[in-house]
């Protein structure tokens, strides 16, 4: 019993001597250094304080970070492959076949698909970043932004496409009506056939 008690004390006074030295260290300003500094993962061991001065003092992003999606529209060949891969359907696109080529991308891709929608739901997203390895343009990113505050959990629903509802009705027609000229040139070419038999 006596052996008990004063393990209990032993234990008792190693564990408040570490947060006296804690409570005396804490007063030192924690310095921030960038990940590449040798002694990065030596900053927890007693340099400072254990939390930084945020928004004065920030945490250096690493070049790897896996962040914000960001989407340059302009390169979209609307391949649909980033909303196929997404494990949690958070990218939603609506794709509008073009009756001609609509231009070119920075890489030289032609580009024959309107994005009529192409939309990303940050609260969703896991932060894979499968939408951009499977890019063929590298028109989906991931930024170093990181930290994304809003009022209302649908402002982190973000809209690429600035293609307005009327021009996209427009797309469908032009398009609708190409497929029907098409049809028609195809029935008229085998009543044709069918008449030189």
């Amino acid at each position: 019993m006596l052996g008990g008690v004063l393990n209990g004390l032993t234990t008792a006074a190693k564990g408040l001597a570490l947060t006296i030295k804690h409570f005396f260290a804490s007063n030192k300003q924690r310095v921030v250094e960038s990940v590449k500094s040798d002694n990065y993962f030596e900053q927890q061991n007693g340099h400072g304080t254990n939390t930084i001065q945020y928004p004065s003092q920030q945490l250096p992003v690493p070049e790897v970070g896996r962040y914000q999606l960001d989407v340059e529209i302009d390169d979209c060949i609307v391949c649909d492959l980033c909303a196929k891969i997404c494990p949690v359907d958070c990218i939603t696109i609506d794709s509008i076949k073009a009756t001609e080529l609509i231009g070119l991308t920075s890489d030289g891709s032609p580009k024959r698909i309107h994005a009529a929608t192409f939309d990303i739901d940050m609260a969703k997203c896991m932060y894979c970043g499968l939408c951009t390895i499977v890019c063929p343009t590298e028109c989906i990113v991931m930024t170093n932004e990181y930290d994304v505050s809003v009022p209302s959990i649908d402002l982190l629903n973000y809209q690429f496409s600035d293609m307005s509802a009327e021009f996209a009705e427009e797309k469908r027609k032009a398009l609708a009506a190409q497929q029907a000229e098409k049809e028609a040139a195809k029935l008229a070419a085998m009543k044709k056939k069918e008449e030189g038999e």
